[in-house]
């Protein structure tokens, strides 16, 4: 069972990492946690409270008002419109006009023999070569206009105007402008975001980077994180991709910075300053997760100490929505309508975009970045960090052969129950019948609701769950795609730390065919206790078979296990230094719920002057690095 004890050594040095004799597997323990959602700032549990907002007391009903308020650049905002300006809503003007959005047209110039077609035109704007069926005359002799015949039809490409199918979508509280927060030129919107979402969970740990740094070797260090769409705005890929067409210029940074692994190149580069191993994993709507398994394999393996993970996604792009809507994936206004029964034409309740496991019609996309700080349980004990949870293990499988390549399958069905089987190794019967949830990948899509949920009423049949609390954040926040299960992960850290499951709040009632029997889905807010929850699992489904389910325990069973397997001694000095750590991650939050947010970016500074490394047979020295990186280990090898 999780959490029986064991003899450990003490070394003589009071700093040095706790070391047991039977050497157990490391456990990834969550010490920080930060990101920014359509619900505000994960840090603090901000937006988690916004979803639980009907939940909360009157004082913490003012204090997230008051601190959203301040995120959005208003402090004296009032809290209807705090509350108007969060969650999903109609896409703002400071996207795009949903009701005029720029669109090209073909159209033809029709020629006729007797009358030719003829227009004036810039000599600078004169296209070269000049197009078949063209014939231009000058019309003053320094050439600066040009008259022109066609004498067949020409197809043109005129840029118009038209009006969005879907006008909804998960965007960060309304006037929240990542990019404001720090010097932040050229860079595309979802790597803003990667910078303030890494930078807040960093500073949520209430421990100095540095320290951390002095405390491991440069290479124990680790960075997973990616982005699904890549970066597809103007600043980005996107903008590189329609220069052409668009007859503008392609940027030396659109290309590089569009790429996929950004996010995680940005927070080595200018937030951590790390050496250490650094990767970008993506698996569709479950990246976060695989991006999460990465870093849990990587400290259970003993290779790295702390492992930064996480994703960045900002898809509220037209050119994104026409792609998941040229799917019938996404949940146009007039589907909307019809299931509301209203008018052809009429607008809908957009803040309802999203109904999982209700009656629904397909999901909101949403932007969103999301991190966790992970760290080895003998390193946290040491520096005395702070407890949010932890990840014992992250299940993924595909779905073998497949019809659709969007379609689910049996994957999912695996990684379930391996997460809950491996929940009910650790802790028993009790712990996963009682006092677990689960947060579903509640995509919002007829199709979901009855595969997840009967997904779901198979694995509690197995394991006698009778009453399973279900939760879909998604119907809050939207779908963000790569980051979407680390909205879940947020979310599920708040619900350890103040026992309240987030209600589905979008939906009128379970529809009819969803395995519900064995769930608990509520479209009100579950309130299960504070430090009555032992363990979550977190549920992603993605696009060409991508499963993963992660098992999360809480801060409750992670103390008891750690005050099992370290001496009485070791436990009182942990408690003593968390003491410090809360206190300065209190300092931050508070700063941060003023608006402060204190993004971590250092351009250019501290750069490693290559002719100072130092290399020898057993070890090399980087200048700013404490400790050296070892040599010569033989991977487990004896030849």
């Amino acid at each position: 069972m999780f959490g029986e004890a064991g003899q450990y050594t003490v070394r003589k040095n009071p700093e040095a990492i706790f070391e047991p004799f039977f050497m157990p597997t490391p456990l990834p323990l969550i010490v920080g946690f930060g990101g920014y959602n359509a619900a505000g700032r994960s840090s603090g549990h901000q937006a988690y409270q916004r979803m639980i907002f009907e939940s909360l007391s009157a004082g913490d009903k003012a204090a997230t008002l008051d601190s959203l308020a301040h995120l959005m650049g208003s402090p004296d905002l009032d809290p209807q419109s705090v509350l108007d300006g969060t969650l999903i809503r109609r896409i703002e003007s400071s996207f795009f006009d949903v009701d005029n959005t720029a669109i090209g047209k073909n159209i033809t110039l029709k020629a006729e023999s007797t009358s030719p077609v003829s227009f004036d035109i810039a000599g600078r704007d004169l296209p070269h070569p000049i197009p078949e069926h063209w014939r231009a005359d000058p019309l003053d002799e320094g050439g600066r206009r040009y008259k022109i015949t066609i004498d067949s039809d020409q197809t043109l490409l005129l840029k118009c105007r038209s009006k969005m199918a879907v006008q909804s979508a998960g965007q960060l509280p309304t006037g929240f402008d990542p990019g404001s927060h720090y010097r932040s030129q050229h860079h595309p919107r979802g790597l803003q975001l990667a910078i303030l979402a890494a930078s807040d969970a960093v500073q949520s740990m209430g421990i100095d980077w540095q320290r951390i740094v002095s405390a491991v070797a440069p290479d124990e260090i680790g960075v997973y994180s990616s982005s699904v769409m890549s970066q597809l705005d103007n600043t980005g890929l996107g903008g590189m991709m329609q220069s052409r067409a668009l007859a503008s210029r392609v940027t030396s940074k659109q290309l590089a910075l569009g790429l996929n692994t950004m996010p995680a190149d940005f927070i080595n580069a200018y937030v951590l300053g790390s050496v250490g191993i650094t990767g970008g994993m993506t698996g569709a709507c479950a990246t976060f997760l695989y991006n999460l398994n990465q870093g849990v394999a990587e400290i259970k393996s003993g290779r790295r100490k702390v492992v930064v993970v996480g994703s960045a996604e900002a898809p509220i792009i037209p050119e994104i929505i026409d792609g998941y809507a040229a799917m019938s994936a996404l949940a146009t206004d007039a589907d909307l309508c019809k299931l509301d029964g209203l008018a052809v034409g009429a607008s809908p309740d957009f803040r309802r975009a999203s109904r999982p496991f209700g009656e629904n019609c397909g999901f909101t996309l949403a932007e969103s970045a999301q991190y966790v700080v992970l760290m080895a349980d003998d390193l946290a004990v040491q520096l005395g960090a702070q407890v949010f949870g932890a990840v014992p293990g992250v299940y993924i499988n595909a779905d073998g052969f497949k019809k659709s390549i969007s379609a689910p399958g049996a994957g999912n069905y695996l990684t379930m129950a391996k997460a809950v089987g491996l929940a009910r190794s650790l802790l028993g019967d009790e712990a996963i019948q009682q006092r677990s949830f689960v947060q579903a990948h509640g995509s919002s899509t007829p199709h979901n609701r009855t595969t997840e949920s009967k997904i779901f009423d198979q694995v509690a049949r197995a394991f006698g769950i009778e009453h399973w609390p279900v939760a879909a954040v998604k119907s809050y926040l939207g779908h963000s795609l790569g980051p979407a299960s680390g909205d879940q992960m947020a979310a599920t850290l708040g619900a350890f730390a103040q026992g309240v499951v987030p209600g589905i709040k979008t939906i009128d009632g379970v529809a009819d065919d969803v395995f519900g029997a064995r769930l608990h889905i509520s479209n009100q807010d579950i309130d299960l206790g504070c430090g009555n929850i032992d363990v979550a699992f977190l549920n992603s489904k993605g696009f060409g078979g991508n499963n993963a389910t992660a098992t999360v325990l809480s801060p409750t069973v992670v103390n008891r296990y750690l005050e099992r397997h370290y001496s009485g001694g070791q436990w009182t000095a942990f408690q003593d230094k968390q003491v410090q750590s809360r206190d300065d991650a209190a300092r931050y939050l508070a700063a941060a719920d003023k608006g402060d947010l204190r993004p971590i970016y250092e351009f250019g500074t501290r750069v490693i002057d290559e002719e100072e490394i130092s290399i020898s047979n057993t070890e090399i020295t980087l200048p700013g690095f404490a400790n050296p990186v070892s040599l010569g280990d033989n991977e487990g090898y004896d030849f």
